[in-house]
């Protein structure tokens, strides 16, 4: 099966406003890529110095589009409360038409993002909170009552419609198992820090030693310089084309997106 192509877009900067993301998402459909996914930050270190919010970005592009999936990629869950999460991508799974996805991970605390705003900045208590959470999200996502009280979260006798399928792709860097075994329970897996072509055959053989559903989805995302030829077909079912986070010039990005997949 060849894989299906998509933009990975860090909305900073040049791209920090919603409406100029949903016109590349406009032009982004209109050259044929399959996706478009948002970078889910509240601050990228010094070289960054304005960010757009991901879920207003989301909402743009679902409202102005037809045909491309689409989702923040990724946000960490640890830092949100998983029941106002449950509403917002239900929400968007409905503007949408069904093309939401959920993209989902412990988040990186490099810049502060976790520890300057007094959240949790040691990740294997991310890494727990993120599975509690995926308790509480998944359950509130499927309709059915949730009762709930964790270490970290608590849902008691809720109920949420609408419940509208959201596929959720949990993020790891190449290399770390929990990730991969988290992600292998749910829809999908976006692989970060792959060196070559030959690293998505290992993957999808650890992978498929914890049995992930049918339809699981693989995800890679290559640099704009880097050749997509030798990523396809090699078991990844989606190929992302990266734009960001540095110097970005809307120009440039738009003949990138405008050139295709």
């Amino acid at each position: 099966m060849t894989a299906r192509r998509g933009l990975f877009v860090a909305p900073f900067d040049a791209l920090a406003d919603p409406r100029v993301v949903g016109d590349l998402a406009v032009a982004a459909e209109a050259a044929g890529w399959d996706g478009f996914f948002v970078w889910d930050h509240l601050q990228y270190g010094d070289r960054v110095r304005e960010i757009a919010d991901p879920w207003t970005c989301c909402a743009v592009v679902a409202a102005r589009t037809e045909r491309l999936v689409l989702g923040p990629m990724v946000t960490p869950l640890p830092r949100r409360r998983p029941q106002v999460l449950a509403r917002q991508a239900a929400s968007l799974a409905v503007l949408s038409g069904g093309r939401f996805v959920l993209g989902l991970g412990i988040g990186d605390d490099w810049v502060g993002e976790f520890g300057g705003y007094g959240d949790e900045t040691d990740a294997k208590v991310r890494g727990r909170m993120l599975d509690e959470g995926l308790t509480v999200l998944t359950g509130l996502l499927s309709g059915e009552p949730v009762d709930h009280e964790g270490a970290h979260y608590t849902a008691r006798g809720a109920a949420f419609r609408p419940a509208p399928t959201v596929p959720i792709w949990l993020a790891g860097r190449y290399g770390n198992r929990a990730p991969l075994r988290r992600a292998a329970r749910h829809d999908g897996f976006f692989v970060i820090g792959l060196d070559g072509p030959n690293d998505v055959d290992r993957v999808e053989q650890q992978l498929a030693a914890h049995e992930p559903a049918p339809g699981f989805d693989l995800v890679v995302d290559l640099r704009p310089e880097q050749d997509p030829a030798p990523w396809l077909d090699r078991g990844a079912s989606w190929v992302l084309t990266r734009i960001g986070p540095y110097d970005l010039d809307l120009d440039d990005v738009r003949r990138l997106v405008e050139a295709g997949p």
